[in-house]
């Protein structure tokens, strides 16, 4: 099984592993923070990297591994570190204290630990006992054998700051703590590797963004039905979403089927339990545990129902209640919608909360956004966001597109996302190629070669015990020819070290392997491998095939440099979006000819997740313009960085890259203006993007479109506008910029 890693993901554990080795080297016992987002596959991250630090070490160090976590989560990531393991075949052991041989920690064998044994003193683990089997001399014992313990704290905003967690730690005396959250707790520690938020979003492994209570402002209450309790509406709101979901899932052929949660209060003294109520409403709906619709996870033994397969896209359950218990560590990325209840105490919305809805269930965003969006119901009339999360990640105001908005089918361009910086994609075996062709390999493979051996050392002695093993005296080798078996793995491992600066995993070494059974001609000829194999691992071919892969990797290094860059049409033509979603850091403005309504300004000193920025005073000043135009029958404030939003290329710097330009607006007459505010210094770094502009409203209306526009600012209380097809600003010559008059 091949292992896709994300971008982001392949970065963050080569980073790991090179800071935790830098570390290995330092003096003394050091704290690595690995800061990651909820849904970026922080397990996954830390499985690979575990992996990597023990392979192929040549300083002889060993290791010994602890894992702590929270509640059950200690359960669930042994279960997953030893699935991934166990499909590799890797020598990484996981075990519970149970499961330890001659009480102590083995090499490259991990424990696992839940906080709560341990962090008491009287606890089983702790507490001494007849056997020396607590923690303390397990750890001392696996010192005594020379074993590196690295500690490994997962969750870590949970405990790892508390005073027992820190004498814990104290006590075990790892070399390296690692440090694994979402919202790192440890003080005072400066090193270590955080993956962005943005990073997360942009390569497809989490929702765009939370909405709450979508559309509910121009909610009607039908009067007939006036009885409806406020968690009867949110339930059936819910209910509604999960349908259209599932058709649209369907529409885009894929297998997901939505799982809409539903999170009841505890139980407490004297108070109706929330379940019955819950389980009687779905009923009414046809949806049961008995017809396999609804599930239950509640701490109940009795009060786990339907959860078998569960995560599976696919799986039959539509709808499952759960409390608190599963906030942490529970993973279903196919759970689209979350309904919350009124409870009996201030609702803290966190991180863990909406952790539940935030996975893609495929690990990328779809063409519809709707799929890209997680949705949140509730009766709470305020909540409030915790500190632990982005609160530019929640959005809980919503902007529609007027009714009357007729399509302007507008060519729109974005950003080619190319992941392939640390790995090597198909894209290798054609350059390749290319490399072979230009180092003339054919003239320089002889397929009359020498027979490929294990050379083994023959009547070797050793002089001198602390010198490297260059002191080996031998009078000879002996020599056997390698079986098919031992020709791949020598084959592979040929790959591997020649794949350098890319990361030596499965699926780049393939790709070098699958370039040269092509070049061969026997790329699905698997009779012909051993042979082909030969030919390259012989003495006098080796030196060629290096050159032609060195040669291949530095073309392909450009083609992905470019690649960064490259700007390409967005396969459907342009619209205003149907709705815009923003956050809490928005604030409502009444602006009448906006064609998205209402419209939402972004107020000042919030960070870079939005895709709007805050209205500038130039932007101000000509929206309330286009207010007071006559001509003006709608105007629409573009977004950033993202294929909703409208962009044009431009060139800077010989590279290409997408501009999304201020202003859509729509003139009575039928003619579409897109205009850019600049002012001041911006007027005169704007060239590029101005002449880029230029360039596509004389190419489109080519075309039959009526477009016009350009760099627009204010001067002397007139606006003016550049459409030349060669830009200028000059403050005290703006003869080459029209006047704008819109009525």
């Amino acid at each position: 099984m091949w292992i896709e890693f994300k971008n982001y993901q392949e970065k963050a554990i080569v980073k790991l592993k090179q800071e935790v080795n830098d570390f290995l080297d330092a003096e003394g016992n050091k704290i690595c923070i690995f800061k990651s987002p909820t849904g970026s596959g922080k397990t996954l991250m830390m499985a690979e990297f575990l992996k990597r630090l023990i392979d192929s070490r040549i300083d002889g160090k060993e290791f010994s591994f602890i894992w702590i976590a929270v509640n059950k989560l200690h359960d669930q990531s042994r279960n997953s570190l030893k699935k991934y393991y166990d499909q590799f075949g890797v020598g990484l052991k996981c075990s519970y204290f149970e499961d330890l041989d001659e009480r102590k920690i083995s090499e490259n064998e991990i424990l696992f630990l839940n906080w709560a044994s341990i962090n008491k003193k009287g606890n089983i683990y702790v507490r001494e006992n007849e056997r020396d089997n607590n923690l303390s001399n397990i750890v001392a014992r696996t010192k005594d054998d020379g074993r590196i313990i690295i500690l490994i704290i997962d969750e870590s905003h949970r405990n790892a700051e508390t005073e027992k967690s820190k004498e814990l730690i104290e006590d075990i005396g790892p070399k390296i703590t690692i440090e694994v959250s979402a919202t790192p707790q440890l003080k005072g520690v400066f090193r270590g590797v955080e993956v962005e938020l943005k990073d997360v979003k942009d390569e497809g492994m989490i929702k765009k963004e939370i909405v709450i209570n979508p559309g509910f402002e121009s909610y009607k209450l039908d009067k007939k039905l006036a009885d409806k309790t406020a968690d009867e509406i949110v339930v059936e709101a819910g209910l509604k979403k999960r349908a259209e979901l599932a058709k649209l899932y369907e529409a885009v052929g894929s297998n997901v089927n939505p799982l809409m949660l539903i999170q009841i209060p505890d139980t407490r003294q004297g108070m109706i339990d929330k379940k019955d109520a819950v389980v009687q409403l779905l009923g009414k709906y046809g949806i049961t545990t008995e017809n396999g619709r609804l599930a239950i996870y509640l701490s109940d033994k009795d009060s786990k129902i339907n959860l078998e397969n569960i995560e599976k896209n696919e799986n039959e359950v539509e709808v499952m209640i759960f409390k608190q218990a599963i906030a942490v560590g529970w993973d279903c990325p196919r759970a689209a919608i979350l309904v919350l209840f009124r409870e009996w105490k201030s609702m803290i919305f966190s991180i863990q909360t909406i952790g539940r809805i935030m996975r893609m269930p495929e690990h990328e965003h779809y063409k519809n956004t709707e799929l890209n969006l997680g949705y949140v119901y509730t009766s709470l009339s305020n909540i409030g966001i915790a500190e632990d999360i982005a609160k530019e990640y929640i959005t809980v105001f919503e902007g529609k597109r007027c009714v009357d908005y007729k399509d302007i089918n507008l060519t729109s361009y974005h950003s080619k996302r190319f992941r392939e910086e640390t790995r090597l994609s198909s894209d290798f075996v054609p350059i390749f190629f290319q490399a072979a062709d230009e180092l003339k390999l054919k003239d320089r493979i002889s397929l009359k070669h020498s027979i490929v051996d294990t050379r083994l050392i023959a009547s070797g002695k050793i002089y001198d015990v602390d010198k490297e093993t260059k002191s080996i005296e031998k009078k000879g080798t002996l020599d056997i020819p390698k079986n098919e078996v031992e020709l791949q793995n020598a084959f592979d491992s040929f790959a591997r070290e020649n794949l350098a600066p890319f990361a030596p995993e499965k699926r780049s070494i393939k790709r070098i392997n699958d370039s040269i059974y092509k070049f061969f001609g026997a790329a699905r000829d698997e009779d012909r491998w051993p042979e082909i194999q030969a030919i390259v691992l012989a003495e006098e071919n080796r030196q060629a095939m290096i050159d032609v892969i060195n040669q291949a990797k530095e073309l392909y290094q450009e083609v992905v440099g470019k690649g960064k860059h490259k700007v390409i049409q967005n396969d459907e033509p342009w619209n205003v979006p149907p709705t815009i979603n923003y956050n809490l850091t928005f604030v409502k403005k009444d602006y009448k000819r906006s064609i998205i309504q209402p419209y939402y300004a972004k107020t000042k000193g919030t960070n870079n997740l939005s895709l709007f920025e805050e209205d500038s005073a130039v932007e101000i000043a000509f929206i309330e313009y286009l207010e007071k135009a006559k001509q003006v029958k709608w105007w629409f404030k573009n977004g950033r960085q993202d294929g909703s939003y409208f962009a044009v290329p431009y060139v800077e710097n010989g590279q290409e890259k997408p501009f999304y330009l201020d202003f859509v607006a729509m003139l009575n007459d039928g003619r579409i203006s897109l205009f850019d505010t600049k002012g001041g210094i911006y007027a005169r770094t704007a060239k590029e993007r101005a002449e880029g502009l230029a360039e596509y409203i004389a190419m489109e209306n080519k075309k039959g479109k009526k477009l016009f526009g350009g760099i627009v600012l204010k001067d002397k209380n007139s606006w003016r506008y550049n459409d030349s097809k060669k830009y200028s600003y000059d403050p005290n010559n703006l003869k080459d910029w029209k006047f704008l008059d819109l009525g």
